[in-house]
């Protein structure tokens, strides 16, 4: 396999150099076209027509590059966001002097290195042949129809030189595929990512924050409707109690008692329940494996929970985790039409990953709204959400969670 990965990259950098000599001419057309139109530009404009035909050749010309590294090098460089500029300023458009500046490499170091690798391989080819063929071709003038040297080592040599030239040729053509990606890429990639990164931190920032207010609201639904009823009624019914022993001290306040305390029992319930839905007792003393386990004895089918850690994630990753599993678990039990499902848990260097895999029947979509959900607060921390659940199943929904700086737990 190893070979066979040699011998095409040799292949492929040898394609490499015929294309660049093939377009040698037009680039070298074109990128004097750039330069005598911005050298024109400032005799009153003269120069600005062939400045804009030069400026749509170097444009075709770096995406024809880019497909050359694509198809050949399997190498992709990102092309410059497409921008407008004024027409004063088209003569310092960096993109388009980039883009002079690698046709001005294809068309001297770039045909001069594939010169020689093809130079090399077609003189060995022929050195390899010419012995076998010498003896049958009619030589004008009276040349003599032998070489000069033994055919053996006519053949080695030319062997020799043909494979030579062809296993230099990644490593001639090397330096002209570097100063491609150098200067086909953005001007101001670092810039553009930063700013692409700034604006998902932002849009991610808002959809937790709004994630943040919804269960705030539902937190605050939950205990109004739960436990606040429940011990409005405690109070309500102490109350007629009190107010049944001031009247009679001797009477049977028994049933306000009874029923008191099963409202109070309904409300500890109750609470417990709204609890768990924000951060259960049982994560923060004895971590995600007895969590998770929780998880998976409450669930409506059998689950199984393998968790590999060697030691405790940061509490924040911890709680993370766990809601991700607890809302892939609930998906699993409304969508998925599941008979089992499988919950992994596990390290991978500094990142903390988890796997839930159900047997249902797939099509689960990660621009769904819970998945949407977990993607957000995955996205908050620099996380990452994997859906792979085709039609007729299986599903799989992995999540990433970048290393947390270490923290001292208490006993």
């Amino acid at each position: 396999m190893k070979i066979r990965n040699r011998v095409g990259r040799c292949w492929w950098a040898l394609c490499h150099g015929v294309t660049s000599l093939l377009l040698l001419g037009p680039y070298l057309a074109t990128a004097i076209l750039v330069v005598v139109g911005a050298l024109l530009t400032p005799v009153a404009g003269a120069g600005y027509p062939v400045l804009l035909l030069g400026r749509v050749l170097a444009r075709a010309a770096a995406a024809l590059e880019r497909a050359r590294y694509r198809v050949l090098h399997a190498v992709h460089v990102e092309p410059p966001a497409p921008r407008r500029l004024p027409w004063l300023r088209l003569p310092l458009d960096p993109v388009m002097w980039r883009t002079t500046a690698q046709l001005g490499v294809v068309s001297t170091v770039g045909a001069t290195l594939g010169t020689v690798a093809l130079v090399l391989v077609t003189t060995g080819a022929a050195a390899v042949v010419a012995p076998f063929l010498v003896d049958r071709v009619h030589w004008p003038f009276g040349i003599p129809g032998t070489v000069g040297a033994p055919d053996a080592v006519v053949v080695a040599g030319g062997v020799l030189v043909a494979v030579g030239g062809f296993l230099l040729a990644p490593a001639l053509t090397s330096v002209e595929v570097a100063a491609g990606r150098a200067l086909l890429r953005p001007p101001h990639q670092a810039e553009d990512a930063l700013r692409r990164r700034v604006e998902t931190l932002t849009s991610s920032r808002e959809r937790t924050l709004d994630s943040v207010e919804a269960e705030r609201r539902r937190i605050e639904r939950d205990l109004h409707d739960g436990p606040q009823q429940r011990l409005v009624a405690v109070a309500l019914q102490l109350g007629m109690a009190r107010r049944a022993l001031e009247r009679d001290p001797g009477a049977d306040v028994s049933g306000f008692l009874t029923a008191a305390h099963g409202n109070a029992r309904e409300a500890i319930t109750d609470m417990r329940s709204v609890a768990r839905g924000i951060v259960p007792p049982v994560l923060t003393d004895r971590g995600l494996d007895a969590a998770l386990s929780g998880l998976a004895a409450s669930s409506p089918l059998p689950v199984t929970v393998e968790v590999r850690l060697g030691t405790r994630p940061h509490p924040a990753a911890e709680t993370i985790a766990y809601y991700c599993v607890s809302e892939a678990l609930t998906n699993v039990a409304k969508h998925a039409r599941a008979t089992a499902a499988r919950v992994q848990v596990w390290r991978d260097g500094a990142e903390l990953r988890a796997r839930v895999s159900d047997d249902g029947v797939g099509g689960a979509r990660p621009t769904g709204s819970g998945l949407t959900g977990l993607a957000d607060r995955l996205g908050a921390v620099d996380g990452w959400l994997q859906v792979d659940s085709p039609p007729g199943g299986p599903t799989d929904v992995s999540v990433g969670l970048p290393g947390f700086p270490e923290v001292t737990r208490g006993r």
